[in-house]
């Protein structure tokens, strides 16, 4: 149910903001805190912030610590216009942000991310407010 609500928001694009979390190191998570994100320069949806409306997801993150002490930050997300990619090789799968989109989201289980959770990438970090650092004591 709440997924058909989020589709439907997403593809009407409406102006709200949505909850999402993002996995990182404390430290980064400190320096984020101060200083705002910074967006990643590519990935499969190009370049942004790469967020999830999945805590379980986020705390996965980042893939390799080195024994650092990790976050999940708990983040209101203000997503705008959202662009569905749900597949890869889809035209707009790393310009959606050149065509007046936000966010591209992608469905759970549509088969581009491994794991089948969803994930978003929101190009302007201005429209990411951190609200929460959670340790993250995955190990």
């Amino acid at each position: 149910y709440s997924v058909i609500i989020y589709s439907f928001s997403f593809q009407n694009y409406f102006l709200q903001s949505c909850i999402m979390y993002h996995g990182t190191t404390m430290l980064n998570a400190m320096r984020i805190m101060t200083e705002g994100f910074s967006p990643s320069f590519d990935g499969m949806l190009g370049p942004g912030v790469y967020v999830t409306r999945s805590f379980e997801k986020a705390s996965r993150y980042p893939l390799h610590s080195n024994g650092e002490m990790l976050a999940v930050l708990r983040l209101s997300i203000k997503v705008g216009r959202v662009k569905k990619i749900d597949y890869q090789g889809h035209p707009l799968q790393k310009t959606w942000y050149e065509h007046g989109y936000d966010t591209a989201w992608v469905p759970p289980n549509c088969g581009m991310v491994n794991s089948g959770l969803e994930e978003n990438c929101v190009y302007d970090p201005s429209r990411i407010t951190v609200l929460d650092v959670i340790p993250n004591l995955r190990f």
